[in-house]
Formats: structure tokens, C-alpha cells, sequence
């Protein structure tokens, strides 16, 4: 029951953000989400290697 109110809550979030975010005025340049979306892999890799040395040593 919990997983349900939590998938409820998370569904509730994303239909009220969403809207709020298309109607901004916030635009982000080609030039900006190339430079952050070049950061995204190697953050994920050192998250996925930290999250692995946790499990190994706990």
C-alpha cells in the first residue's frame, strides 16, 4: 500500500511541475545543455562506483 502512495504522490509531482515549467520563461541555450549534458555520464560513473564501494564495505 505504501508503494501505491508513494507512486500516487510522485505521479501528483510530475503533473504539477510540468506545467509550471513549460510555462516559464526559463530557456537554456544548445551551448548550455551540451556543457552540462557532457558532465552527466562521468558524474553518474563516480555515483555508480561510490554506490558500489558502499555495498562492498557495509
Amino acid at each position: 500500500m505504501e508503494v501505491l502512495i508513494l507512486l500516487a504522490v510522485l505521479f501528483g509531482a510530475l503533473a504539477l511541475i510540468i506545467p509550471l515549467i513549460e510555462r516559464s520563461k526559463l530557456r537554456i541555450s544548445h551551448q548550455d545543455a551540451a556543457k552540462w549534458a557532457k558532465w552527466i555520464w562521468p558524474l553518474m560513473g563516480i555515483l555508480l562506483l561510490a554506490q558500489l564501494l558502499r555495498l562492498l564495505f557495509s
